[in-house]
C-alpha cells in the first residue's frame, strides 16, 4: 500500500504541474503533447495520463518481468480516461455547474484508483499469454490515441475548452495564463 500512496503522490504532483508546463514552455507544441493546452476535460485526463505513462520508466524497471505488467499498465491508463469524465460530467449534471474543488478531487481520485488497480493487478496470479499480448497492444493503442487526440481532437464536448469553445491547441486561452508577461503601457 505504501507504493500506491507514493506513486499516487508523485503522479498527482507531476500531473498538477503539467497543467502549467505548456505556458511555462512558451507554448512549445512538443510540451503541449504531454501538458494541458486548454481547460477541456480531455486535457485534464491528459495530465493524469502523462505522469502515469512516464511512471512506466520506474514501474517497467521494477515490474516489467511480471507477466501482469502490461495488463496493470493498461488498466492504470484506462481508469483516468473513464473515471474523470464520468465523475466530472456526473456531478455537473446534478449540480448544473462546474465546481473547481470537486474537479481537482476527481483528478486525485482517478490517479489513486489507477495506482490501486496497477498494484492490485501486479500482485494477482499470472494472466495468460494471450491476455499479456492484448494488454500490450492496449497500452500502445492508448498511447497512440493520446498523441493523435491531442493533435487532432474530435469535435466533442470532451475536447472542447469551456472558455474559448475551441479545440486542441487552438483553444488555448491567455485569459488565465499566470505566466504571461504583462505589456507595459
Amino acid at each position: 500500500m505504501l507504493e500506491v500512496i507514493i506513486t499516487t503522490i508523485v503522479i498527482s504532483l507531476v500531473g498538477t504541474l503539467a497543467h502549467f508546463f505548456y505556458d511555462l514552455s512558451g507554448h512549445n507544441k512538443f510540451i503541449g503533447l504531454f501538458a494541458a493546452v486548454n481547460e477541456s476535460t480531455w486535457e485534464h485526463i491528459k495530465i493524469a495520463l502523462t505522469p502515469i505513462l512516464f511512471c512506466g520508466l520506474y514501474d517497467g524497471y521494477m515490474y516489467g518481468q511480471n507477466p501482469n505488467y502490461f495488463l496493470a499498465k493498461f488498466v492504470s491508463l484506462v481508469i483516468p480516461i473513464v473515471v474523470i469524465p464520468c465523475l466530472f460530467y456526473g456531478y455537473k449534471l446534478i449540480l448544473k455547474k462546474d465546481v473547481m474543488v470537486l474537479s481537482i478531487i476527481i483528478f486525485y481520485v482517478a490517479v489513486f484508483l489507477s495506482q490501486l488497480a496497477f498494484y492490485g493487478i501486479i500482485n494477482c496470479d499470472p494472466i495468460s499469454h494471450s491476455a499479456q499480448y492484448f494488454s500490450t497492444i492496449g497500452v500502445f493503442i492508448v498511447f497512440g490515441a493520446y498523441a493523435v487526440l491531442t493533435l487532432m481532437p474530435l469535435e466533442l464536448s470532451l475536447f472542447r475548452d469551456p472558455i474559448t469553445r475551441k479545440y486542441g491547441f487552438k483553444a488555448h486561452s491567455e485569459k488565465f495564463n499566470p505566466f504571461k508577461k504583462k505589456k507595459r503601457k
